[in-house]
């Protein structure tokens, strides 16, 4: 099977396009999980905000989404950070299986 049309690599051995593989699937998982991050604060932050939905947003529910989704992504890049922090602490000292 030549995967050399998936991988963009022509001659690459199958470790290459294992690798290439491995690396495109991560960053299709990465877009999909930012993309329902994205839809899932903007519908939590629309539906605290805006109480009578209109034509347009009032000044007051443009500064709630705003601040909304700045909290959200903020409380978001917290707990990532933590969780990024805890798994290689983990994988250091041995407690978290290579897969």
């Amino acid at each position: 099977m030549d995967f050399s049309s998936l991988t963009g690599k022509k001659g690459a051995s199958s470790a290459e396009q294992k690798d290439a593989i491995k690396q495109r699937v991560a960053n299709e998982i990465a877009m999909a999980n930012a993309q329902q991050l994205i839809g899932k604060a903007t519908d939590k932050c629309y539906l605290k905000c805006v109480t009578a939905p209109g034509q347009s947003l009032s000044g007051k529910e443009q500064t709630c989404v705003e601040r909304c989704l700045e909290r959200y992504f903020e409380a978001f890049n917290i707990v990532s950070a933590t969780y990024v922090r805890r798994v290689a602490a983990e994988r250091a000292t041995g407690a978290l299986q290579e897969m």
